[in-house]
């Protein structure tokens, strides 16, 4: 027990939580203290976190190199990767906490969405190790613990209204308890972070010299910054249709057909790097800042009528891979100002997947009590999971509308001003 109790009060002096802590926080972490291992898509991550937020240990292993080098995740790729390492990094979380898995007080797995080979492999090994260590088990929801991140890193109440945006989710929600959500909108195709990827794939930006190593979509915002996105006028997303949900397809289809365009006109094949990479890039990132905006807007609008979000210091939380972008956090700054709303992200190393906020999820339902299970309850993944109750028809093309036309001059001038002009 002693390492551990000098391992704990290391890590608090490190995190400048107090010079000598409290037995009250030694006791703390002694009673709460959650592994949490994801392996949703194409990260193997695992990390050791107690009630107060402190990270004991973590490790992920990272797969974006080779699936950089295959054009794509592949799942069965995925899938043998994370067979490879997650005992390796599960041991490296645990050593590097100093925490005996003796000393767990329970495992928390993503179990939900996800690719169905990446979550089998995180599902089996955990099922394993809590059967083999009797330690409660606590089924982890993705999207559920990207949006309760925040609350490891600041003191954020419920309710709050958050937006998720990945390379496989995107979607608005109000988070009014731990595992109780409002969806107010969601992706009806393809995701944000997965467009971006495609149109990085189809520019071919992994032969340009400043993009090699990069994932499609930080190619994209790279390239962006010396880009003139006015060069190319593509359509923001379902402009007519006054909801809080997302589409993306339709904008790849846009792109692809300009970018094919510029190929015919240059003379070269597709695979060869065009002169205005760049100004495609700043298009398509603007345009799917804008969509994203433009229906978050919508929603906070919405959640003010309906008093789904405190009067005062209503917050938004942006999360999820996607919202490392800040192109894309500075969009969503102008709607917040506008909306009298505070915008709370966590920082980019949290936004990506991880095993820190599987583990504080499992720290979040710990406490409340919620969704903990024994070692030998049978639990099975589900690749698709909606998040919460769907409330996205209770908001209807008349009201959308009449929020639209309600909408106060500086509301208007602001998304103007969102859409026209470079930021």
């Amino acid at each position: 027990m002693w390492p551990f109790k000098v391992k704990v009060m290391w890590r608090l002096l490190q995190c400048g939580l107090t010079s000598h802590p409290p037995a009250s926080a030694l006791t703390a972490s002694f009673s709460r203290v959650v592994l949490g291992i994801e392996t949703s898509c194409d990260d193997t991550g695992a990390a050791v976190v107690d009630e107060t937020g402190v990270i004991l240990g973590e490790s992920l292993h990272s797969q974006k190199e080779i699936h950089l080098r295959n054009g794509g995740i592949i799942p069965t790729v995925a899938q043998q990767l994370h067979r490879d390492n997650i005992e390796r990094v599960v041991q490296e979380a645990l050593e590097r906490s100093g925490v005996p898995p003796t000393q767990l007080s329970a495992v928390a797995t993503t179990v939900k969405p996800g690719l169905a080979l990446s979550l089998g492999i995180g599902l089996e090994f955990s099922r394993r190790f809590v059967r083999q260590h009797n330690k409660p088990f606590i089924p982890i929801h993705h999207m559920e613990a990207h949006a309760l991140t925040i609350r490891m890193l600041q003191a954020v109440a419920f309710p709050f209204l958050v937006l998720l945006v990945s390379g496989g989710h995107s979607l608005l929600a109000v988070a009014r308890d731990v595992d109780d959500f409002l969806l107010l909108g969601h992706t009806l195709d393809e995701a944000p972070g997965d467009t971006l990827d495609k149109v990085a794939r189809r520019l071919s930006l992994i032969k340009h010299p400043q993009c090699s190593t990069l994932s499609g979509g930080q190619a994209i915002e790279l390239l962006a910054k010396e880009g003139d996105r006015r060069r190319f006028a593509f359509t923001t997303p379902m402009g007519q249709i006054y909801d809080c949900c997302f589409s993306f397809a339709g904008l790849r289809s846009q792109i692809t057909m300009a970018i094919k365009k510029k190929e015919e006109e240059e003379g070269i094949q597709p695979g060869t790097l065009l002169n205005c990479v760049n100004d495609i890039a700043a298009a398509t990132q603007h345009t799917v800042a804008s969509h994203l905006a433009k229906r978050t807007h919508r929603a906070i609008l919405f959640c003010k009528a309906h008093k789904l979000l405190p009067s005062s210091n209503p917050t938004l939380v942006l999360s999820g891979g996607v919202a490392s972008n800040q192109y894309i956090r500075k969009a969503l700054t102008i709607i917040t100002e506008t909306t009298q709303m505070q915008l709370l992200c966590p920082p980019p190393k949290f936004c990506t997947d991880n095993g820190v906020m599987i583990a504080w999820n499992g720290v979040e339902r710990l406490r409340e009590g919620k969704g903990i299970l024994s070692s030998s309850v049978d639990v099975f993944y589900e690749p698709k999971a909606p998040l919460g109750v769907d409330i996205t028809a209770e908001a209807p093309l008349s009201w959308g509308r009449l929020l639209t036309l309600q909408m106060s001059r500086r509301q208007s001038l602001t998304l103007s001003t969102m859409t026209e002009n470079v930021w």
